[in-house]
C-alpha cells in the first residue's frame, strides 16, 4: 500500500506545480500527524498497563514531537534541494543561450 502510495505522489508531481504542493502539503503533514497519533495511543496503553498516568503519556507524545520535528526538517531539505537544482538547470539553460 506504502508504495502505491509513493508511486501516485510521483505521478501527481510530474503533473502540475499545485499539485506538486498538495503534495508536499500532505508529507508533511503525515510526518505531524502519525508519530503524535501513535504517540497518544501508545502511550494510553502504556499508562494503563504500567499505572504511571500521565508520565509515559507525555514521554510518548515529546518523543513524537521531537520525530515529527526531524521528519519535517529532512523533507524540507529535500524540497529546498530539489528546488535549487531546478533553479541552477535553469540557470544553466538561459547562460547557455544567452551565450549563443
Amino acid at each position: 500500500m506504502l508504495l502505491f502510495v509513493k508511486i501516485m505522489f510521483k505521478k501527481i508531481a510530474e503533473d502540475s506545480s499545485w499539485q506538486t504542493a498538495l503534495v508536499i502539503f500532505t508529507r508533511l503533514s503525515v510526518w505531524i500527524g502519525v508519530p503524535v497519533i501513535l504517540a497518544i495511543f501508545l502511550g494510553r496503553w502504556l499508562d494503563q498497563k504500567y499505572n504511571s498516568e500521565p508520565w509515559l503519556f507525555l514521554i510518548t507524545v515529546g518523543v513524537a514531537f521531537i520525530i515529527s520535528m526531524f521528519g519535517l526538517i529532512s523533507e524540507a531539505l529535500k524540497e529546498f534541494k530539489k528546488i535549487d537544482s531546478k533553479q541552477q538547470i535553469t540557470n544553466n539553460k538561459q547562460q547557455t543561450t544567452n551565450s549563443k
